[in-house]
């Protein structure tokens, strides 16, 4: 195989060398190369390398360099792949009974519907892959590059459960890379998405107890409740979490996390803070969640926040400022922005927000992040309030998908100047970050 070149830097090594766009990259010190994975490991730590290229006519041309003698030799060597895959990213092969993408509505962008299950991406961006698309060739590389660490989408432990969630006769069998991995001393971070009754109750302490047999290798593994919007025409009836339903997760991770404590010094598992919200019940300080090692996953995140704001609001002088501004959340987020920005009002005199809670018409009641309200959804629903002259959202909302390099549109292709003139508002999109927040508002002029 072979990686072809999108671009090479005037004046670089590669370009004096006659190498141009179209040309391919084969081989780093006789290694194959076929993604950045290879390019990075192969090209770290050496004294020498030597690039094997072939140009478009068929022709091999070798270039060796001495990267000790460059502050970046990547820049020096001068050449660019189209992605960081240097080739199309892996598809999933499963038909999950709660994957999110299968309940998506008819009608919004193509990219959006893409299934990826890709362990470059994992490497690289932190996704969660289930193992089922691992080629022995990729298994190997993971143990012999020792890529730590890796995150796996795992569901169950329960190999046929596991086969009859994902709709694939080798996702069970896929569990036993889990040993490999933790054989070899590599290091996982592992997720379940709990479905009522079906890998929940004692299917879940089942899995937490074989998952925990790898520790320390599974260092950190996460409850997350199904995700559900109104567009699940023709799949699987899954019920929502009743208050009741949550709470006896939460117990049984706790009870489990409290236990594997005393012995281990760590929780190891967590559930997301949906199920605390759902379940009506306080969300745990901030030791409980250790070092945070999943807050992607919505571990932690309201707990991490509240700290982050209460800290910096301490540190906050009290102060005046004449000025009026908004913040449009989702429903799980409304109770604790409602708790924390009146703190900040009382802190800074002539300060007053607007919060506002967004209900999820596009996706259905049933999906109360922040991160999945719409444009048209924010538009329709703050259209003629009072919004000052900011409104917060969180950045969430318009994050792009990979690869697409577009971090101004919404899910339903609203873009964000699209947003501001119909509200005739300025948006200002923030991360979860509570001391950066409270910056960012008084910053606003």
């Amino acid at each position: 195989m072979s990686v072809v070149i999108s671009e090479v830097a005037k004046g670089s090594k590669c370009y004096k060398k006659g190498i141009r766009s179209g040309d391919s990259l084969l081989s780093v010190n006789s290694h194959e190369i076929v993604d950045r994975l290879d390019f990075d490991f192969y090209c770290q730590d050496e004294e020498k390398l030597c690039f094997e290229f072939e140009k478009s006519d068929g022709k091999k041309k070798k270039i060796k360099i001495n990267p000790l003698r460059y502050n970046d030799f990547t820049k020096a060597l001068g050449i660019s792949f189209d992605t960081y895959l240097m080739e199309k990213q892996h598809h999933c092969k499963n038909n999950c009974i709660f994957c999110f993408i299968d309940q998506l509505p008819k009608g919004m962008r193509e990219s959006l519907y893409f299934k990826d299950d890709d362990s470059r991406l994992s490497f690289l961006f932190g996704n969660y892959i289930t193992l089922t698309n691992l080629t022995e060739h990729e298994i190997e590389r993971v143990i012999s590059m020792h890529i730590s660490p890796v995150n796996v989408s795992v569901h169950t432990m329960n190999p046929e459960l596991r086969v009859r969630m994902m709709k694939n006769p080798h996702a069970g069998e896929c569990l036993k890379i889990l040993d490999r991995f933790a054989e070899a001393g590599i290091k996982m971070n592992t997720q379940l998405v709990l479905c009522p009754f079906i890998n929940d109750g004692d299917e879940l302490k089942y899995s937490l107890e074989k998952l925990s047999a790898l520790y320390p290798s599974v260092q950190s593994i996460a409850a997350v409740p199904v995700g559900l919007t109104d567009h699940r025409e023709g799949l699987e009836k899954i019920e929502p979490y009743t208050s009741e339903r949550a709470s006896q997760v939460i117990d049984i991770i706790e009870e489990f996390g409290d236990k594997f404590k005393k012995e281990n010094g760590t929780r190891l598992a967590f559930p997301a803070d949906e199920f605390y919200l759902k379940a009506g019940r306080k969300l745990p300080d901030e030791e409980f969640y250790e070092d945070y090692p999943q807050l992607e996953n919505g571990v932690g995140m309201w707990t991490m926040t509240k700290s982050q704001f209460v800290e910096e609001l301490e540190n906050t002088e009290p102060t005046r400022k004449d000025l009026e501004i908004s913040f449009a959340v989702g429903k799980a987020a409304y109770p604790l922005f409602s708790e924390l920005l009146p703190m900040l009002e009382k802190k800074i005199d002539g300060l007053k927000i607007h919060i506002y809670e967004i209900e999820n018409r596009f996706f259905g009641k049933n999906i109360t992040v922040s991160g999945l309200i719409t444009g048209r959804d924010l538009i329709d629903q703050l259209k003629g309030k009072p919004l000052g002259s900011a409104l917060f959202i969180s950045s969430s909302m318009i994050r792009a998908d990979y690869p697409v390099k577009s971090d101004g549109v919404f899910l339903d292709d609203v873009t964000l100047v699209q947003a501001e003139e119909e509200l005739n508002i300025k948006i200002v999109p923030n991360n979860c970050d509570g001391a950066q927040l409270i910056r960012m508002i008084t910053e606003v002029e």
